[in-house]
């Protein structure tokens, strides 16, 4: 017979992990392959103009060549990797509260969007991805022969 380790904290997440969304991207994740390695998901604000959607998402210490955007299927999707620094020799850590690994948020997007011209720009830590709306046709006035 094989011992086997209790981890009291794996029980307390599959008992919550339906009342947390995925892809709320507040709390870190224990993955699902069995792993004890933590999977994280950038915190991100959507607002909307009378031109655009703007999607903005935190990503500090992420360097801008190590994230990617894709548009397919009505679906807009920001992945990425957060690499963990090398450790000096002789530094010695008390705490270690930053997450470090790959990242993926994924969001639904309306049908009034021009594909072709959305943007995005990476500044201070913050990824601002520009989704500019299609214009409304104005009513036309078709006079009566």
């Amino acid at each position: 017979m094989n011992v086997v380790r209790w981890d009291p904290f794996a029980e307390m997440q599959s008992l919550f992990a339906p009342l947390l969304s995925r892809n709320a991207g507040l709390f870190p994740r224990l993955s699902s392959d069995g792993d004890m390695t933590i999977e994280w998901s950038p915190s991100a604000d959507i607002s909307e103009t009378d031109k655009e959607y703007l999607i903005r998402a935190e990503l500090p210490g992420v360097k801008k060549e190590d994230v990617k955007i894709n548009l397919a299927s009505g679906m807009i999707t920001i992945e990425g990797e957060r690499k963990q620094e090398k450790d000096e020799k002789g530094e010695k850590f008390h705490r270690v509260e930053r997450f470090y690994g790959s990242f993926s948020r994924r969001f639904s997007l309306p049908d009034n969007i021009k594909t072709d011209a959305v943007r995005s720009e990476y500044k201070d830590g913050v990824l601002s991805v520009h989704i500019p709306k299609i214009e409304k046709e104005k009513p036309k006035q078709i006079p009566v022969q």
